[in-house]
């Protein structure tokens, strides 16, 4: 019998992420690149690069939000999860990580930055600015943000 998400949890020492599911940051760069060497929307000194775990039990998914770099998702085991990608000017997508290439799943997938995101697993309060702003989005933005 295969390893539940409580198992991973404890084993991996995952905390609870305020977006929702569990995560725990694996790698954390030395290299500290300066505010005045980034883009405008960057409020502060960034790493040059992190990593995190991310694990999504069933019943749970991840609130839609945005951040201000580019996110690459490594899948690694369990279930398939859909990340849901709703881009700045309005256009929706959807990406399968898992692995089953045959079913369109892929092991790893990059959200941009400054979209919209969130990502649920389909085994088994609203932002009344984010539907406003995407209203052809109304169903997905209710189902993936919490209160």
């Amino acid at each position: 019998m295969g390893k539940d998400g409580k198992y991973w949890i404890e084993k991996l020492g995952l905390e609870r992420h305020p977006e929702g599911g569990y995560f725990r940051q694996t790698y954390r760069a030395d290299i500290e690149i300066a505010q005045q060497a980034l883009p405008a929307r960057f409020p502060g000194a960034r790493r040059a690069c992190t990593a995190i775990y991310f694990l999504l039990e069933a019943g749970d998914f991840s609130a839609l939000h945005r951040l201000r770099s580019d996110e690459v998702w490594h899948f690694y085991a369990g279930s398939p999860l859909m990340v849901h990608v709703i881009e700045p000017a309005g256009e929706y997508s959807r990406i399968w990580v898992g692995s089953d290439a045959d079913k369109g799943e892929a092991f790893q997938c990059v959200v941009r930055a400054g979209c919209w995101f969130g990502s649920e697993l389909l085994d088994g309060g609203s932002w009344l600015e984010l539907m406003r702003a995407y209203p052809e989005h109304r169903p997905l933005i209710q189902r993936l943000t919490r209160k």
